[in-house]
């Protein structure tokens, strides 16, 4: 919400200057984001009249004026704006004055014509940020000779100050000159709206389909308007020091009033409705174009404002382009309603839109603030454009409209909240000068919130009310107090900032993507994910939660490719989402990315390229810093992002617990990607699952190693040999190792020849060879019947 301070000052004027007043808006819960100057410093600028208007002999878009700017002779000036005209009122400085920008006024020659001041425009004087089109034409009855920081009040400062979604009842003067005057104990004096009575019977019906979404709508006929009138320029100021830009007076009028009482507006053209106006949802295969010229294609669940010819206007956001006002428009319909919160909150979003009335909509306007509206209104619309008003026309379903709220306050809780004891009567006071009924009882106060109060619905909001008003500097300072007793810890589990760590040293960066992702991206990668798609996602490629880290890994990848990154090592841990929301697992995931060079950069490195094996490796220095890499397997399985001869999955005592592969083709393919990448993700329940380490006395007997090549066939996977191997090792082994994998010359086609050391020590005596031999025996047999391989000869 952004404001002019004399505005504000118009309706409550504290005896505080401009920060000390900011502050205490601040203090009181609604922060005070910037106060700037409405206008930038210059000096020696009237209010003048221009008296004549030539044409500059030796210029054709220049002329000669002369001016009156009240020092009793006309002056004579050089002007090239194509608007100046002979009896209009204009800002002039003066010789001697200074413009923003440090631009001194001084007597010159412009095309051999004597020239001494200058015309200004709008932003030549720093009151339009662009460039304008022409000088600044003022009002008829400006004083000539008058100051123009004094005649425009330029001495005046602009608030901005960024509201809690909670208080969209400070979305307007009104709202925030009844805070204000809370904090300083001052009444609000606002501008006296009294009903405009009707000089004519012209009226449009109105009617509601959809209650529970629009409550009350009213709407007003006033005939004979003006459009071409001059929005007054105290009304174009307050506008513009608003932060909103003008634009006809109609338009002009009803965001004055939304910005004065809280109550967005809307303006018709008479002449383009048909038969009704009737509120209600939005019809299959329904289309509107907006005022922006945007065409929306309407989903059901949309709130509309219509007629017998179809959609007017999206309610609570944005009027439509055919039936909105023009230059030629005579009769206007005027509209003012209550939409419920709900049914307009995220509309806009959806749609691509954020407007001032969905911004106040969506948080909440008074339920009955819009009659109030409509009356002020239509006393601006007839002082500033003419016409003549008929009847007020409302529609109303009072079953919906909100119900009034009774909470109760215990004084014994209040005191404990705020761990300070407050007069009884000051608390009835506070409460009362916040608009709330009050009712005093035995233990507490009885309180009704007033209608522009949506925030107010439980004891703790009354509490947190208490405590603002009277002031968070006020309330007493106490540190807690607790006996802290060390937590003992679980050596065997390991934490994730360990893991994380861990993932640092091996070179990874950690990334933190969003929750949700795009739904063809996981569609994708992930075609047969079940999860949560949101009713209302904060943008359209984020509608979907995750199922798998991959997505947002992928997506981080592909956007440091885009930045000319050639190396890319992430990782990230977070939750993944499966399943529809009311049976929902959310399993924590640590996951990982790498893809371009082995190695970063550098003199004595290879250039060759990441591939399944080294982010394996990578991951099996994580698996085993919990002690327990046996417990751990990794088998070859199929996933549908992950390349179907590259990709396993990983068992933790025997049970899923991840995958690891390199990116499908098809998928990188269909993502447009440039680079092969390697991916890994593996649930951290399992990982932070460690083994305490054990203490066994180092054997004083030799080892005895044997070596081991067999032929097998090139499908079967080492592992099974590894596991066959060992089963048949006996208790004494103590290290088994592949060292070596060769298929080519001398191996039977699709077959490989796998070398194994096998290690034996036994911790009381040596091993003979007798023993050895017995289990080398089991081993190759146990191979051969199991595996069908055969020992290398």
């Amino acid at each position: 919400m952004k404001f002019s301070e004399q505005w504000l000052r118009e309706w409550v004027s504290p005896q505080l200057e401009t920060q000390a007043m900011a502050d205490q808006i601040t203090m009181a819960g609604l922060e005070v984001d910037a106060v700037e100057a409405v206008a930038s410093a210059f000096s020696g600028v009237v209010v003048a009249e221009v008296l004549s208007k030539e044409k500059h002999p030796d210029a054709d878009k220049l002329n000669v004026c002369t001016v009156d700017d009240g020092s009793g002779e006309p002056v004579q000036v050089v002007c090239g704006a194509p608007n100046v005209d002979v009896g209009q009122k204009i800002p002039f400085a003066q010789v001697g004055g200074v413009l923003p920008g440090d631009f001194k006024i001084k007597k010159a020659k412009l095309r051999g014509v004597e020239s001494r001041g200058m015309i200004c425009s709008a932003s030549e004087l720093g009151l339009e940020e662009e460039t304008s089109p022409g000088i600044l034409v003022l009002s008829s009855s400006a004083p000539v000779g008058v100051d123009f920081r004094e005649f425009m009040h330029l001495d005046d400062m602009t608030i901005e100050v960024d509201l809690t979604p909670n208080r969209g009842d400070c979305l307007s003067i009104k709202g925030m000159a009844r805070e204000v005057g809370v904090l300083n104990r001052l009444p609000v004096n606002g501008p006296v709206i009294t009903a405009v009575a009707a000089e004519i019977e012209d009226s449009f019906p109105v009617s509601i389909e959809a209650p529970e979404q629009c409550p009350r709508y009213i709407g007003r006929v006033i005939k004979g308007v003006n459009v071409k009138a001059e929005t007054p320029l105290w009304m174009v100021e307050r506008l513009r020091r608003s932060g909103v830009r003008s634009i006809d007076p109609v338009v002009d009028i009803t965001n004055y009033v939304m910005l004065e009482l809280g109550q967005p507006m809307h303006a018709f053209d008479r002449d383009n409705l048909h038969e009704g106006i009737v509120v209600r949802m939005a019809k299959p295969g329904e289309r509107l174009t907006l005022l922006d010229g945007s065409e929306m294609a309407l989903r059901p669940e949309t709130l509309l404002i219509a007629d017998s010819s179809g959609p007017l206007a999206m309610a609570g956001v944005m009027g439509g382009e055919n039936s909105g006002v023009h230059e030629n428009t005579q009769t206007i319909f005027l509209e003012s309603a209550f939409f419920s919160p709900l049914a307009i909150a995220g509309q806009a979003r959806s749609y691509g839109l954020h407007t001032d009335a969905s911004h106040r909509f969506e948080r909440g306007v008074d339920p009955l603030l819009a009659p109030v509206a409509v009356e002020r209104a239509t006393q601006l619309l007839i002082e500033i454009c003419g016409g003549q008003a008929g009847p007020v026309v409302e529609a109303q379903s009072a079953d919906h409209m909100p119900a009034e709220r009774t909470i109760f306050l215990r004084s014994e809780r209040l005191e404990k909240a705020l761990s300070k004891a407050l007069d009884s009567d000051d608390v009835t006071d506070i409460l009362q000068r916040l608009g709330l009924e009050v009712s005093v009882q035995d233990a507490g106060w009885a309180v009704t919130a007033p209608s522009w109060r949506f925030d107010l619905a439980i004891e703790e909001d009354l509490i947190e009310e208490v405590a603002r008003i009277h002031g968070y500097n006020n309330l007493p300072v106490r540190r807690p107090s607790a006996r802290l007793a060390l937590r003992s810890g679980d050596e065997a589990t390991l934490t994730q900032a360990r893991l994380r760590r861990q993932m640092v040293a091996r070179g990874f960066q950690e990334a933190i993507t969003y929750s949700f992702v795009p739904p063809e991206l996981q569609a994708t990668m992930l075609p047969d994910a079940v999860s949560p798609t949101l009713a209302n996602p904060i943008s359209a490629d984020l509608s979907v939660m995750r199922a798998s880290l991959f997505p947002g890994l992928v997506r981080a990848m592909e956007y440091n490719l885009n930045r000319q990154q050639t190396r890319v090592r992430l990782f990230e841990t977070g939750l993944v989402f499966n399943g529809e929301l009311d049976a929902l697992s959310q399993v924590p995931m640590l996951g990982a990315l790498v893809c371009g060079a082995r190695e970063a950069e550098g003199w004595s490195e290879t250039k060759g390229r990441v591939d399944f094996y080294d982010l394996k490796g990578d991951l099996e220095s994580v698996l085993a810093l919990g002690g327990d890499a046996d417990a751990w397997r990794f088998e070859p399985a199929k996933h549908p992002a992950l390349h179907p001869g590259q990709s396993a999955q990983l068992l933790h005592r025997g049970e899923p617990a991840g995958w690891i592969g390199t990116l499908h083709p098809q998928v990188r393919a269909t993502l447009g990607l440039k680079m092969d990448a390697v991916l890994f993700e593996v649930r951290l329940d399992a990982l932070s699952q460690g083994r305490i380490p054990a203490f066994e006395p180092l054997s004083r007997f030799p080892e005895v190693r044997r070596d081991l090549a067999f032929i097998l066939k090139e499908a079967i996977p080492v592992q099974s040999l590894l596991d066959c191997a060992k089963q048949q090792a006996g208790q004494y082994l103590q290290d088994i190792k592949l060292f070596d994998v060769y298929a080519g010359k001398g191996v039977v086609e699709e077959h490989k020849s796998v070398a194994l050391g096998l290690t034996w020590q036994h911790p009381s005596r040596t091993l003979n060879d007798e023993e050895i031999n017995q289990l080398v025996d089991s081993i190759v047999t146990q191979v051969r019947v199991k595996l069908d391989a055969e020992l290398r000869g």
